[in-house]
């Protein structure tokens, strides 16, 4: 296992983001969608927070909705907006760092993705699920 080896080598690049004014119901159909769990949400070019499907279910019965279905109950979410739901105090980290420091950081935190952003602009994410699939690689 390398050391020094940058995030970059195991993020994903193609980042599905949400606007800070788009819908929940947005939200929720994109993490079906895609079968994610984490989106960063930008207003104009800047990540304002990230959304995780957790922040969804904690809002709603959407857990007692079959994961495969394509309706969404959107009662709930017309009572909130993706800004008042989603993490604000967004932890990143930039494409040349460790993989091993960001394994550190998501060990210490209580999240489960980060955004990767260089010079502000967003290049990726990394999740936890990054990190199992590049240590189950690595035997």
């Amino acid at each position: 296992m390398k050391k020094r080896t940058p995030i970059s080598e195991i993020m994903t690049k193609k980042v599905v983001t949400l606007k800070h004014n788009d819908e929940l119901e947005t939200a929720e159909r994109l993490f079906k969608k895609h079968h994610i769990r984490h989106i960063p949400v930008v207003k104009k070019d800047k990540v304002i927070g990230i959304l995780s499907y957790t922040d969804l279910l904690r809002i709603s019965f959407a857990d007692a909705v079959d994961e495969d279905e394509d309706s969404v109950d959107t009662v709930v979410y017309n009572m909130f907006t993706i800004e008042q739901v989603m993490a604000k105090n967004l932890v990143s980290v930039s494409s040349n760092t460790t993989i091993k420091d960001v394994a550190e950081l998501l060990a210490k935190r209580e999240f489960h993705a980060l955004p990767v952003l260089d010079d502000d602009k967003l290049v990726g994410i990394v999740t936890t699920t990054d990190l199992i699939n590049y240590l189950i690689d690595q035997f």
